[in-house]
């Protein structure tokens, strides 16, 4: 059986995963800002840098497997840079500091949570994407609490599926046998699009939100997918990036969004409801 570590254990898709592993045997080592193994706040250095050091010595230094599903959602009254600094750069730099122990373990697995919002939401800044890939934490935080939430949303998960393809195919990954991988979710029921801090001006563009399967997804079925990644089914796979959105994906993207398009959240709405 594998050792396993989770982000945002203590609730949605993380939750969803642990619940997953754990029934198949495997060990768990949750992390979150409360409720799990491992208390830290991946949205500062000295936070990333306690969690590793704590996951280190909770799985004697071998690592099967990583899935990073903390985030935070554009929904509520979060600032941006906030946002970008765990969504980012709290799976970003626990990756590569968990890397000796994924390297030790002979063939691990890496998954992160990005978002299907990197090809259907348009007015992604681009500056603030390439602040992250170049790893300059202090002007994309800067860059993200100028833009706001709703556009660095989706550039700290296209920064992060980004970085995985970028350093998938790398010696120093999968070289030392780590596969490194993505999920692109769509709309799924969790606290990041039902909770109650969600700012109620901005949730309306959820009703009108386009996913041709007719529904919300559900975490249990990411977490199916974090499994096979995670699992010997999947090892071929390695710099990808999943969709798993009910088809929203494959409805919008087609399209070609006007670069400088920064919407408000009333426009957001009256475009998604046009396409319903």
């Amino acid at each position: 059986m594998a050792t396993y570590v989770i982000t945002g254990a203590a609730s949605g898709i993380g939750a969803a995963s642990r619940r997953i592993l754990e029934s198949g045997g495997h060990t768990v080592i949750g992390i979150d800002l409360a409720h799990t193994d491992v208390t830290a706040d991946l949205s500062t250095p000295g936070g990333r840098a306690a969690a590793a050091d704590a996951v280190s010595e909770a799985s004697g230094g071998i690592v099967d497997g990583l899935v990073c599903c903390a985030g935070l959602g554009s929904l509520s009254h979060v600032p941006g840079g906030t946002l970008v600094a765990v969504n980012y750069f709290g799976a970003v730099e626990l990756v590569t500091a968990l890397k000796p122990a994924l390297e030790r373990a002979g063939g691990a697995s890496v998954v992160v949570i990005s978002s299907s919002s990197t090809t259907t939401q348009p007015g992604i800044p681009e500056n603030l994407v390439t602040a992250c890939l170049d790893g300059d934490e202090t002007e994309a935080v800067r860059i993200g609490d100028e833009v706001t939430a709703i556009p660095a949303y989706p550039a700290s998960k296209l920064a992060l599926a980004w970085w995985i393809r970028r350093e998938a195919v790398r010696p120093e990954w999968i070289g030392n046998g780590i596969r490194l991988n993505a999920i692109a979710p769509g709309m799924i029921d969790t606290p990041m699009t039902s909770g109650d801090d969600l700012d109620p001006e901005l949730a309306k563009a959820l009703d009108f939100y386009p996913v041709p399967l007719g529904r919300r997804g559900r975490p249990d079925e990411i977490a199916a997918l974090v499994e096979f990644l995670l699992g010997p089914g999947s090892t071929l796979f390695c710099g990808s990036v999943v969709f798993a959105d009910g088809g929203t994906d494959a409805l919008l993207r087609q399209q070609d969004w006007p670069a400088a398009w920064n919407p408000t959240p009333e426009e957001l709405t009256r475009h998604f409801q046009a396409k319903t």
